[in-house]
């Protein structure tokens, strides 16, 4: 391996992303929005969990008592939406709209709820527990000591790392084969250029966009939501560069081979979706099903959100996520590999 044609490939690729405006543009924008809606949407205080539907919600008939409990209509995160007949609020419930219907005019307490809503069932619960009486004295409330983490800050780096997979899957094996399909690659043959030479300065420039684009969303996203580091920002780079590294190794392994773009793309969906809800970008995985858990356990994504998130979090050291970057450098050395062995310049 040579490092000039190495440099000369990386800077010849690095141009041609920042020339292209739209794309680079869209590299900020996209992760940048999705953060702030998510932001909005879950980081405020009043964010209401759950919709309860209230008839007659209009009623302002004389002598009629509103028989909702107290205790309910004060209760936290919840959200009660007025509806004139209760065959409105039926319609509404019916499609998962809202988790309980109310009438408000009954002295029984009449409610409905839909079977198949788990929403449906929790609001029942807080719905009931409300009708007793002294319910402070069956229990006794405890407040989770030390830090509390916010939603938007357990989200954060899941957004960040479906970015990169994004951004690395798509920006390495797709360009590669496009390039392969004009005969861009056929051209580069005749040149002393060695496929590990042209696959590893692909990876590198992706590497660099990559975490160029994180730092510049990072530092617009935490001017609004004030992130909490409680660990070394030092570590939390390394295991966002290892991650990427990672993840763009596995692009060059599509694109080692192949001309055609429809079946990439394809192949490229059929990787990333599953590695985008079982990486836990979203939600956590907690409870769900020991294969589940396991199949989880073989995409890079799953051990860079895992070791961005404790070091975020609950302030581990690089000792701590050793094992989250061991994995991700195997990956990358493995996937490297198989890419430079598989590689055609021309089919």
């Amino acid at each position: 391996m040579k490092f000039k044609r190495m440099w000369a490939m990386f800077t010849a690729r690095n141009h041609e992303f920042f020339r292209d405006r739209a794309a680079f543009g869209w590299n900020f924008i996209f992760p940048f929005l999705i953060i702030v809606g998510f932001g909005l949407i879950f980081g405020s205080k009043e964010h209401n969990q759950f919709k309860i539907g209230i008839f007659p919600g209009e009623s302002r008939e004389m002598g009629v008592e509103n028989t909702v409990p107290p205790a309910f209509q004060q209760g936290r995160y919840l959200q009660f939406i007025n509806f004139p007949s209760q065959a409105e609020g039926e319609q509404k419930l019916q499609h998962h709209k809202i988790d309980l219907l109310l009438d408000s005019h009954s002295p029984a307490h009449r409610y409905w709820i839909n079977d198949s809503s788990p929403n449906g069932y929790i609001a029942e619960q807080i719905f009931l527990a409300s009708l007793v009486n002294n319910s402070e004295e069956l229990a006794k409330k405890q407040i989770v000591r030390g830090v509390q983490i916010r939603y938007i800050d357990w989200l954060f780096p899941g957004i960040l790392g479906m970015n990169m997979m994004f951004s690395a899957l798509w920006g390495v094996g797709y360009v590669v084969v496009r390039y392969r399909k004009n005969g861009t690659l056929k051209r580069l043959k005749a040149t002393p250029l060695t496929p590990l030479e042209y696959l590893s300065a692909q990876m590198f420039s992706r590497i660099f966009l990559i975490m160029f684009t994180i730092i510049v969303v990072w530092i617009g996203s935490n001017l609004i939501f004030h992130f909490q580091v409680h660990g070394s920002y030092g570590a939390l780079a390394l295991i966002f560069f290892l991650g990427g590294l990672s993840l763009c190794s596995m692009g060059l392994v599509l694109a080692a081979r192949g001309t055609s773009e429809e079946f990439t793309s394809g192949i490229l969906n059929f990787i990333s979706w599953p590695m985008m809800f079982l990486s836990e970008v979203w939600f956590s995985l907690e409870g769900s099903p020991v294969w589940v858990q396991s199949i989880a356990q073989i995409f890079p994504l799953t051990h860079l959100l895992t070791g961005a998130r404790k070091i975020m979090n609950e302030g581990a050291t690089l000792a701590d996520i050793q094992s989250e970057c061991l994995i991700l450098i195997a990956t990358t050395l493995i996937c490297l590999t198989i890419a430079a062995r598989l590689f055609s310049w021309n089919k």
